[in-house]
């Protein structure tokens, strides 16, 4: 149940692993959403979107929660270079800070917007999103999340493929 100075605890990966196949299949309903033409897929998309980024808050404030309140994190990783750590230390902050403004400017998209009758199984259409102003946040914070996506998996991969260091093991199950 507790993270170890050479791997995360048994919570911590499952809520990693849950959220990074969550936060993939937000990204592909959300941009699929975009580009609908066909309203039904649409609101199709955005049925599963929705529900699904509360699902990514509430594993979110779970995993703070969790480092905060029961676990600490592993100790750094061993021969890293001052910068590589620092810069993973960014790369999570940001995808944590970027996730928060994801799901704040979803909340208030749906509440400017008054979308969330039709998104909840109720009657009516979608209004057009870019329409209202959250919608600009959203749409630059997943390109933004997924620049972030892009340098925590390339940076995983360095490590694993090229440093040979074990890396994926830190957060995998087992001893």
């Amino acid at each position: 149940m507790k993270s170890r100075p050479d791997r995360y605890s048994g919570v911590a990966v499952t809520i990693h692993w849950l959220s990074a196949i969550a936060i993939f299949v937000l990204l592909g309903s959300g941009f699929g959403a975009a580009i609908a033409v066909d309203p039904v897929a649409r609101i199709g998309l955005l049925r599963l979107h929705v529900p699904l980024a509360i699902i990514v808050l509430i594993l979110t404030l779970g995993r703070l929660a969790w480092w905060v309140l029961a676990d600490r994190k592993p100790a750094p990783i061993a021969n890293a270079p001052g910068w590589q750590e620092a810069g993973a230390s960014a790369v999570h902050l940001l995808l944590y800070v970027v996730l928060f403004v994801m799901l704040g400017s979803g909340i208030a998209l749906l509440a400017a917007s008054g979308a969330g009758a039709a998104l909840l199984g109720g009657a009516g259409t979608l209004p057009d999103f870019t329409l209202f102003a959250p919608r600009i946040a959203h749409g630059l914070g997943a390109l933004l999340l997924i620049a972030l996506l892009a340098a925590h998996i390339g940076a995983a991969l360095y490590h694993h493929l090229v440093r040979r260091d074990a890396i994926f093991l830190r957060m995998w199950y087992g001893r």
